[in-house]
């Protein structure tokens, strides 16, 4: 592979984690990450499988969540990596005006990733929360009908995915 290459996939790993969580698709969060690995968030420290389990059982009290990345460098060292990621996440849920479920976050992933047979994954995240504010009270209704995110086989990218594949 080359530096492009690899600085490419680096990044589309990260932009699969987010994903994965913004959708809820647990196996997809833990295939971003190698079989020993760990990450470090706000309320949590540990094992990658433990990881996991821990968003099973705190992402479902959440109605969505959005992570929104932006600035993002890669430094390469042979089949090792250190990456770091600016992002912004948003969490809203029901009651609207809990602000332990209507919030959003400043965070940066400092990722240490390493080169595996099934491609780049990461060994050890730290997710650095640098801000949060409260968003409490603040979620407004759709102003009409039109699609929706969701989390399962209805999303509009699941479905669009089951259309293209021809299942």
């Amino acid at each position: 592979m080359t530096e492009d290459a690899d600085r490419r996939a680096i990044h589309e790993t990260v932009l699969r984690y987010c994903r994965a969580v913004d959708r809820l698709d647990l196996p997809a969060v833990r295939a971003v990450y190698a079989e020993d690995g760990v990450d470090h968030h706000t309320g949590f420290s540990g094992p990658a499988d433990a990881y996991v389990a821990w968003l099973a059982e705190l992402l479902p009290r959440l109605d969505g969540t959005m992570h929104l990345v932006g600035n993002h460098l890669c430094e390469l060292y042979g089949d090792r990596a250190l990456a770091e990621t600016y992002g912004t996440a948003v969490h809203w849920g029901t009651p609207g005006d809990d602000p332990a479920r209507n919030f959003t976050s400043g965070f940066r992933y400092v990722d240490e990733f390493v080169r595996t047979p099934e491609g780049w994954r990461i060994q050890e995240r730290f997710a650095v929360r640098e801000w949060t504010r409260s968003d409490a009270g603040r979620l407004r209704a759709p102003e009409g009908d039109g699609p929706r995110g969701r989390r399962g086989p209805d999303d509009p990218l699941a479905v669009l995915r089951r259309r293209i594949e021809g299942n």
